[in-house]
């Protein structure tokens, strides 16, 4: 079994026997890895907390085949901030959780790897809205899997926009004349919010949020665009539409 060296973040663990687990690990150049850290839950255990959730690490593994081994893991950013607050994990999970459906195992995906990095950075600052970020993270890893939605024209004629109507199956607003009968309508400040939280930095995403109404209706344009394309159910989703409005500074 050859060894090899990457760097990666800890996206879940599972518990493996009596005091194994397995872990899945987002990793730079080898894409998804589902690995074994042998003993990790001994309590004088070499791996200690390195490969808990969250956790950006180095690692040295084993290639297996169906599993690799983790023979070596040192932490390169723990993301201790993110871990003390109870919106921010919410969030954090959302980006992992997504990541966890879309990535696929042992398919490199630079891109990915660093949208989930930028990601985690920008919950580790302490934004003031951190669903804000996530939802902004998940329209980038939307666009980035393919299924990037029409907001700004039409998905069917490419007309420009305001348009009032939105049906994920379509692909994002439509016209009145593309329109098909799952189509719904929306206003236009709730397009206008996914809209730019498709655009900006995800640093910039956590400072600034709509009216709470607008934020209802937006959520609900995106998470049923997101597990319609993704074909998944997103548990995350749900305890993330539950966190209280933030209260912005005047």
């Amino acid at each position: 079994m050859p060894l090899y060296k990457e760097q990666g973040l800890v996206l879940r663990s599972v518990k493996l026997g009596e005091a194994d687990k397995i872990v899945t690990i987002l990793t730079q150049g080898s894409g998804k890895v589902r690995a074994v850290a042998k003993g990790i839950r001994k309590t004088h255990s070499k791996f200690g907390a390195r490969l808990e959730p969250f956790t950006h690490v180095t690692l040295l593994m084993y290639r297996g085949r169906n599993l690799d081994i983790v023979t070596q893991a040192e932490i390169i950013t723990p993301f201790q901030r993110l871990r003390a607050s109870f919106d921010l994990i919410t969030a954090g999970e959302t980006m992992l959780e997504a990541v966890d459906k879309v990535a696929e195992e042992h398919e490199r995906n630079v891109r990915l790897f660093m949208l989930l990095l930028a990601g985690l950075r920008g919950l580790d600052a302490g934004p003031v809205d951190a669903a804000a970020v996530a939802e902004s993270f998940v329209l980038k890893l939307l666009s980035l899997s393919g299924f990037h939605p029409s907001l700004a024209g039409c998905a069917g004629c490419g007309a420009p926009g305001p348009h009032q109507w939105f049906a994920a199956g379509q692909g994002g607003v439509v016209c009145p004349d593309c329109a098909e009968s799952d189509a719904g309508r929306v206003s236009a400040p709730a397009v206008a919010w996914l809209d730019a939280l498709q655009h900006m930095d995800l640093a910039g995403a956590g400072d600034m949020t709509p009216a709470r109404e607008v934020r209802r209706e937006a959520r609900a344009m995106l998470y049923g665009f997101a597990e319609y394309h993704l074909d998944r159910r997103m548990r995350s989703f749900a305890l993330l539409a539950r966190q209280p409005d933030p209260v912005l500074a005047p």
